[in-house]
């Protein structure tokens, strides 16, 4: 994947957005903008997915027997490093097993998956459309209940196979790219962090520009038939996030207790009875536990942060339905929590150019500060985006229902506010965690010191060092939550 080639796209992109929100600011094309900048920005991440994709498909991987019918076990006990094409072949063979096993875990969990939606997806059916008792006329300008519990049930199939979808994707990647980034650790970390880094970027723009695109995908089909009665439109969209969330579970509680028995039995059977060193392909507890890492920690990771995001926008977009703008119609404005993961995605995609493309890793220690960039370079690119999107898509005054005796005037600028210090935030909790997690600073050095003394001083140090490492992070969370919701209500801790 030539540079230039990311560059143009990159461009191209920017100035799409740059056009469509100067658009968006005319309230009669408002409408029209938003239809073309945030599905334009789910494809724009999903063609940028596939780019990555490519670049690192072009690390080539030799392919032995297949495992399925071969046996490995005596090419493994062969000393590898001496010969490229032997170590590329064991790499392959490893790289196989791993895939297949994921591939057999998930297929057998995405099958009681498939009987757990079903049988939910009749639930919540029932659920929401016995709140109304099961009408079927419109009334009042609101849609019959029948209505409101099929459409519920109907996004909450639709969160859960996009979440599906993101967590098999995810696996695929990741299987796809091990022995890759085995491969060209040899030829230095530099090499190394690039194909793990895009890799990794390949999972994280699957996700979010499958989740955006499929979510306002859904939000234009399911207004076809709401049409003004955008309360009832926005109230059954929460099943989208609903079942995002119901998939992360299965993926997170499954693969990990999966992971977790896989590599206690590496452990006990390898190291303990047969004296195989950990980690040692020999062992096929070892390839077990590598599949539960990627089912668990990759798949699972990737359904939650799927339900992740589509929870806090579902949650935003309900309460918007009922501010004034929702009340008013205007669908720019309400689309505003997924104007804001659209502009993410363009800010990512510049951050991910940068760290891959512009300069090469060359030693272990730089990797650190080239992701710590990442965030940094990220949060100030994506604030003043924020403004822009606040300032263009959000009325210049409008009015958030608190309660029913209780209306908040609010401004783009204290929603501005709002999302600011939930972006701030995030990096400085992110940089607090890297500062008690990383041996590059004194408390992680600290713990490891404190074990010369013995077990019981490292446990209690580490206890004291874990506990001192959450102050700022809760407070952190607590000075955004008040700030959002003193400025904008419900909203504001939606948007932050």
């Amino acid at each position: 994947m030539g540079c230039r080639g990311i560059m143009a796209v990159l461009l191209a992109a920017v100035v799409l957005a740059v056009s469509v929100e100067t658009v968006a600011a005319q309230s009669s094309a408002g409408e029209a903008a938003t239809n073309l900048f945030i599905p334009l920005c789910g494809i724009a991440a999903l063609g940028f997915a596939y780019l990555m994709y490519r670049a690192v498909a072009k690390i080539q991987v030799s392919i032995g027997p297949s495992f399925r019918g071969g046996d490995i076990r005596e090419f493994l006990d062969k000393e590898s490093g001496e010969n490229p094409a032997d170590v590329a072949l064991k790499a392959a063979e490893i790289q196989e097993a791993i895939a297949i096993g994921s591939e057999a875990f998930l297929q057998a969990e995405f099958k009681i998956m498939a009987y757990f939606m079903a049988g939910f997806s009749v639930v919540v059916f029932a659920l929401v459309a016995s709140a109304d008792g099961f009408s079927s006329e419109w009334e009042g300008g609101r849609a019959p209940g029948i209505a409101n519990g099929f459409f519920s049930a109907l996004a909450f199939l639709l969160g859960a196979m996009t979440s599906i979808a993101s967590a098999y994707l995810g696996m695929k990647i990741a299987t796809f790219a091990n022995a890759r980034t085995t491969l060209e650790a040899r030829r230095g970390i530099g090499p190394a962090f690039v194909v793990a880094f895009r890799s990794g970027a390949v999972m994280g723009f699957c996700l979010s520009g499958l989740g955006l695109f499929v979510l306002y995908l859904t939000l234009v089909l399911f207004r076809s038939y709401y049409g003004e009665d955008w309360v009832g439109l926005f109230e059954v969209i929460t099943g989208y996030g609903l079942g995002g969330s119901s998939v992360a579970l299965f993926g997170r509680v499954g693969g990990g207790i999966y992971t977790k028995a896989a590599d206690v039995g590496a452990d006990l059977v390898g190291k303990v009875e047969k004296d195989i060193p950990e980690d040692d392909p020999r062992n096929p507890a070892v390839i077990a536990d590598n599949v539960g890492d990627n089912v668990g920690d990759i798949a699972g990771m990737g359904s939650d942060l799927f339900g992740s995001f589509a929870e806090s926008t579902c949650a935003a977009l309900v309460i918007a339905s009922v501010s004034s703008f929702g009340a008013e119609h205007q669908w720019a404005a309400m689309m505003f929590p997924l104007y804001l993961t659209a502009a993410g995605i363009l800010v990512c995609i510049f951050t991910s150019i940068l760290a891959t493309e512009f300069r090469m890793i060359k030693s272990v220690p730089e990797i650190e500060p080239t992701l710590k960039r990442q965030l940094i370079i990220s949060t100030a690119l994506m604030t003043p985006a924020v403004w822009v999107l606040c300032k263009n898509t959000l009325p210049g005054e409008f009015e958030i229902f608190v309660s029913e005796t209780e209306i908040l005037a609010a401004t783009p600028l204290k929603i501005f506010y709002c999302v600011g210090s939930g972006l701030w935030s995030g990096l400085l909790i992110g940089l607090v965690t890297e500062y008690y997690t990383s041996h590059s600073y004194t408390p992680v050095r600290e713990v490891a010191d404190s074990c010369r003394t013995g077990a019981a001083t490292n446990i209690i140090f580490g206890l004291a060092l874990g506990y001192k490492s959450c102050i700022i992070p809760v407070l952190a969370i607590a000075c955004t939550i008040y700030i959002a919701f003193s400025t904008a209500a419900m909203y504001g801790g939606a948007c932050a």
